[in-house]
């Protein structure tokens, strides 16, 4: 079947997400409280369309819960196809629509239109790297690439581990590259060759994850499932930025491996650039954990992942008096005017002069195009989000002039907010989209400033 035909096909099919949304995010305080409640993590409102996305689909386990994120209350949808033996046609038309794109979201689940992350975070299960990455291909796994370099985050276990490096070490030293790895994480890892065992895992002094749990005041996490997971190799090819967050510990099982690797990287972390997101690498299985250490274990690294969110961008500057109109689409590759997509913010800035008497800022809809919600912000200084405008236009529709009385002068920042945005809608596979679908391909929208 030709890729043309796929394409065709997939559009009958449902796009597939899992939604969760579960407790309230409480500070760490006293060391009961802390075994106790889950950390405290940020809202997910600044910019991105939920927190997480989960992939459950080809080559990897068919999971359609992640405990940590119900835990920290955190928004997840995932991908979820069926198991490997049950594996179907529709499996292959289902990932291929929600990650590739369709005709209703040209670039796929992942990015907005303008290839900004959709999501704070993604998790890749554990299961086969190989079967995960090939079906994928070149434009899949540029995809994810292009995810952490917009600025979104990563956690991967065991197979997740494996797909994000750059290659890995063979027994004979053989340095195995190959396609099915996408250097998110630049250094190297190596199998374990240990399959359905529990281990002990110590998080390092220092460990970036001791901010958010003490694991019962000693840092260790006992009993920890591991199915041949890798470690990572600390020599001359670990990355500069590279960090070690917590180490295996082996000595518990019985019968010993052949390999040792104890007190190697268990879990790893990098992030090589500030607009970059971050990227976390876990060789062993934590994810499914209800309760206990574990549980922190995989929350502590998911907040980890997010607080490596790169930090907002500006579109561009605006003149006073001239129209900026935001009408591009994906396809035609130009970010600075692409259409906004649902629960994005677009950022921008102008230089107020002295001696205003009233600062207009006007959004209007494109042509027929204006069946939307958008919000305005602006704030002088520092960018503008809900939370924290000091200036906000929150009517509904889209064409609205938010006026600022005798502005004092210098740089102000200006958004726009798309609150409208998909019904997700739960089914066997995930969640399927329905309602505002339209707004995946982004909304055209002109702004203008003047007085």
């Amino acid at each position: 079947m030709t890729v043309h035909s796929l394409r065709r096909s997939a559009r009958i099919a449902a796009l597939v997400l899992l939604a969760a949304l579960m407790a309230v995010p409480t500070a760490e305080a006293r060391k009961k409280k802390k075994a106790e409640e889950p950390a405290k993590v940020q809202t997910h409102d600044k910019g991105y369309y939920k927190d997480i996305w989960m992939d459950s689909g080809i080559g990897v386990t068919s999971r359609k819960d992640l405990p940590a994120a119900r835990y920290l209350g955190l928004e997840i949808e995932a991908l979820v196809t069926a198991p490997k033996k049950e594996l179907s046609y529709i499996d292959t038309v289902v990932q291929n629509e929600v990650l590739l794109g369709n005709p209703l979201d040209e670039n796929g689940i992942l990015l907005y239109p303008d290839g900004a992350p959709r999501f704070r975070c993604i998790y890749m299960n554990g299961g086969n790297a190989q079967a995960l990455s090939r079906p994928l291909g070149d434009r899949g796994r540029q995809i994810f690439k292009d995810f952490i370099h917009g600025g979104g985050s990563y956690v991967g276990s065991c197979a997740g581990a494996f797909f994000a490096t750059q290659y890995k070490l063979m027994d004979e030293g053989v340095q195995d590259f190959g396609p099915n790895y996408i250097g998110i994480w630049p250094g190297v890892v190596r199998n374990t060759n240990v399959t359905n065992k529990t281990h002990g895992v110590r998080v390092d002094p220092g460990s970036p994850l001791l901010k958010y749990y003490d694991f019962g005041g000693d840092n260790y996490v006992a009993e920890v499932f591991h199915n041949g997971g890798c470690y990572g190799i600390v020599d001359t090819l670990w990355p500069a930025a590279g960090e070690v967050l917590a180490r295996y510990d082996i000595s518990m099982i019985d019968p010993q491996p052949k390999r040792q690797f104890d007190g190697t990287p268990v879990i790893w972390s990098v992030k090589e650039k500030e607009e970059w997101g971050r990227v976390i690498s876990c060789g062993s299985h934590p994810e499914g954990a209800t309760s206990g250490d574990r549980l922190h274990l995989m929350s502590a690294m998911l907040l980890y992942a997010m607080e490596g969110n790169a930090p907002a961008r500006v579109k561009g500057a605006l003149t006073i008096g001239e129209p900026r109109r935001m009408d591009q689409c994906t396809h035609d590759a130009n970010p600075a005017f692409t259409r906004i997509g649902d629960r994005q913010y677009h950022h921008f800035t102008v230089e107020v002069p002295e001696g205003l008497d009233t600062l207009k800022i006007q959004l209007s809809g494109v042509a027929a195009e204006n069946n939307y919600d958008f919000y305005l912000f602006a704030n002088p200084g520092d960018f503008a989000f809900r939370e924290n405008a000091k200036y906000q236009l929150i009517s509904l529709g889209m064409d609205k002039t938010l006026k600022i009385p005798a502005p004092k002068a210098g740089l102000y920042y200006i958004s726009v907010f798309c609150a409208t945005t998909v019904t997700a809608v739960e089914t066997d596979k995930g969640t399927r989209y329905m309602g505002r679908v339209d707004v995946l391909n982004g909304v055209p929208y002109e702004i203008r400033v003047w007085h």
